[in-house]
């Protein structure tokens, strides 16, 4: 089908119902003894049957082929791709900055492209995450992807993805994320080279955090993501599913696209945000905020308050603050925190850190504003200042993030990372007691 202006959906974990094709969606029950139009009804569930209705996700499909015709899968080799556990070398406490991953030098699909540089937990246990840069430059023309491990955020850094999923397609450019849910089939083109971040999260699947005391309003606005619309692919061909499973990649042939959803109703979709649309919170008295009164969406975890991976964004903002040090302080934290950079400059840091880069400050490890930084806010006028071009984000998780062999011994490395901190020099000056 060709699809000139693609058309969405408004809400985040709603109940929507779609159809490509009038009549195509089943009226008053799900699955009828014969559905509509010849199709096979099909339910996709993203949760246990049983999990409350306040979080319980699923979707029923009504697809020209059930999922089940494939060939039996084989395992194929994973390339850089990892899962966890991740033991592949001793994790130091180091703290640590890429430079952006290259773009390939041979044709690249989307996941050949995928570069994992650590992660947490253990996918079969459904905890922890999986950070991954992708680097790619060719459309996935005859392959497409499940991740049965975990839900992927996928953060582009570079030129835009146009992703094809069985419940319709999602254009995504930088400065905005996507959320593909666990299980479902995609298959991801592109019109030249693309950069970007994934995060795979093995845990709870991402909502919008709980708003406390801000109220009923701010942060993400829930009607501001964006769902797809059935539309399906009716082809024929000698096509592969490439399933991750367990931490390796599995492979399977089938004669047709499995994108072949005609319709669909149900609350387990992909969805897209423009980080634009974010509503910052921020101080307009003293004191720089917890960054978490910038989180987007949080998969949580069984301790109440602590997080699976938050995703947090810095994008362009006013800051007014009275008598305060602005940027982020100097910190050390019981959370995990791997860093990127999609565009502008992060204003803790005035040198090194690059878009399409990214940085990793685990547990405790001191980190903070760079030398440079520190002495230009420490003196600076506290006027009104509006940061802008800038998008810096954070995968923040509660668990270590172990880097995998690639990420401690790639050529992007920075080993110089620390010297961004030696220039800070000792300022105390004690009181003189008085003389006699």
């Amino acid at each position: 089908m060709a699809h000139k202006e693609l058309q969405y959906q408004s809400g985040f974990g709603n109940e929507f119902a779609t159809e490509a094709v009038p009549g195509a969606l089943p009226q008053g029950q799900n699955a009828p003894q014969k559905s509509p139009l010849g199709l096979y009804t099909e339910q996709l569930s993203g949760t246990a049957f049983t999990a409350p209705r306040a979080v319980n996700r699923r979707t029923w499909t009504y697809r020209i082929r059930p999922s089940v015709t494939h060939k039996p899968f084989s395992e194929i080799p994973s390339g850089l791709l990892r899962s966890g556990p991740f033991t592949e070398l001793p994790t130091p406490p180091n703290q640590m900055r890429w430079n952006p991953l290259p773009m390939p030098d041979q044709p690249t699909d989307f996941i050949d492209g995928i570069v994992t540089m650590g992660g947490s937990g253990d996918p079969a246990l459904q905890i922890g995450v999986g950070i991954h840069l992708y680097a790619a430059n060719v459309p996935m023309r005859d392959r497409f992807f499940y991740n049965a491990d975990g839900e992927m955020l996928i953060v582009p850094q570079e030129r835009a993805l146009r992703i094809h999923t069985e419940l319709g397609i999602l254009a995504v450019a930088p400065g905005e994320i996507c959320v593909i849910p666990r299980g479902i089939k995609i298959r991801v083109d592109l019109d030249g080279p693309a950069r970007g971040y994934i995060c795979e999260n093995y845990g709870l699947s991402f909502r919008l955090p709980d708003l406390g005391p801000i109220g009923a309003n701010g942060l993400a606005n829930p009607r501001d993501f964006l769902a797809p619309v059935a539309a399906w692919e009716d082809r024929e061909g000698d096509f592969r599913i490439i399933g991750k499973f367990l931490g390796r990649l599995w492979q399977a042939e089938i004669g047709h696209s499995p994108l072949d959803v005609v319709a669909w109703h149900g609350n387990y979709t992909p969805c897209k945000y423009d980080l634009a649309r974010y509503n910052c919170i921020n101080s307009v008295s003293f004191d720089h905020p917890d960054p978490s009164i910038y989180s987007v969406i949080t998969s949580p975890s069984a301790i109440p308050g602590t997080a699976n991976v938050d995703f947090v964004i810095f994008p362009p903002r006013w800051l007014v603050a009275e008598h305060t040090f602005r940027p982020p302080w100097f910190h050390r934290n019981m959370m995990n925190e791997f860093m990127g950079l999609v565009f502008g400059a992060y204003d803790a840091k005035a040198e090194g850190f690059l878009p399409g880069g990214a940085s990793l400050h685990n547990c405790m490890s001191g980190h903070g504003p760079d030398a440079e930084t520190w002495e230009r806010a420490s003196h600076a006028e506290l006027k009104p200042v509006r940061l802008d071009n800038t998008l810096a984000f954070m995968f923040e998780t509660g668990l270590p993030v172990r880097p995998t062999k690639f990420a401690l011994e790639t050529k992007i490395l920075q080993h110089e990372y620390f010297e961004c901190w030696q220039g800070l020099k000792k300022h105390f000056h004690p009181p003189q007691p008085e003389k006699p």
